[in-house]
């Protein structure tokens, strides 16, 4: 019996260690940058009534950005055209570097660590060309509902 309630108050006290342990919070990898100070080495902005603008920033653990903009003429509305660029190091210690431009075409990223599609096979390339060159007549029943 005694041997029981030893096993018993063992698995207890293994239970709460356990409990314990994992209550404790859990750190990122890379806890040191989140757990000091950035300073910030340089910020610039100039916002012009003309609604064009311009930022930038560099903080000393090596991330910059920049953007420039200005109100374009988009139909009867106007809209923002931007270009820009940031850089940064990933964790894995990659460097990043995206410049950008975002306009009436959307947001248009360029950078070596971006995923490109694979080049479009020789035959599909032909078939679409040919697709393109031949396009099927229309039937009568087709065209006086258009």
């Amino acid at each position: 019996m005694p041997d029981k309630v030893l096993d018993h108050m063992a698995s207890g006290v293994f239970f709460a260690l356990l409990g314990a342990a994992l209550a404790l919070p859990q750190v990122p990898q890379h806890t040191p940058t989140a757990l000091r100070e950035i300073r910030i080495l340089r910020q610039d902005q100039d916002i012009n009534p003309d609604g064009s603008y311009q930022w930038l920033y560099e903080t000393e653990n090596g991330i910059s950005a920049q953007e420039q903009g200005v109100q374009k003429a988009i139909g009867n509305d106007y809209g923002t055209a931007a270009q820009g660029s940031f850089q940064y190091t990933s964790p894995e210690g990659i460097p990043i570097a995206l410049s950008y431009v975002a306009d009436e075409n959307g947001f248009q990223p360029q950078g070596a660590h971006l995923p490109t599609p694979p080049p479009i096979p020789p035959q599909i390339l032909r078939a679409l060309e040919w697709i393109a060159a031949h396009p099927e007549p229309q039937l009568k029943s087709e065209q006086r509902f258009r």
